[in-house]
């Protein structure tokens, strides 16, 4: 390796679950909407520790939206132990990306 960016790639590639959802206003969203977010975050973060299916990993709120981001091995395994707190928000319209790899092995699910 001749420099910082000549690293091994991984033997499995990491996967991701992305939840996107539209908040009430252009900015970040209500003190309660994002309350509901870092609440239901705590609850997935739980969850996909005890099935051992990967990390949730954080949120990003701006532009009305919030999106709450996961990895792990296999992102239909971590979207299935996420899957009932994600729906259980009530922030539409929202959207779930699985990605496997790379994006152009990526589905979406509307909630």
């Amino acid at each position: 390796m001749d420099t910082l960016f000549d690293l091994p790639e991984p033997e499995t590639p990491e996967q991701a679950v992305i939840a996107h959802y539209r908040l009430s206003d252009d900015e970040y969203g209500s003190r309660a909407e994002r309350e509901a977010i870092f609440d239901a975050e705590r609850a997935m973060a739980v969850a996909v520790a005890k099935a051992g299916v990967g990390e949730v990993d954080g949120n990003e709120f701006g532009g009305g939206e919030a999106v709450v981001y996961a990895y792990g091995a296999d992102a239909e395994a971590l979207f299935k132990v996420m899957e009932p707190t994600l729906r259980s928000l009530p922030f539409r319209p929202a959207h779930v990306v699985l990605r496997r790899g790379s994006r152009e092995t990526e589905s979406r699910v509307d909630l």
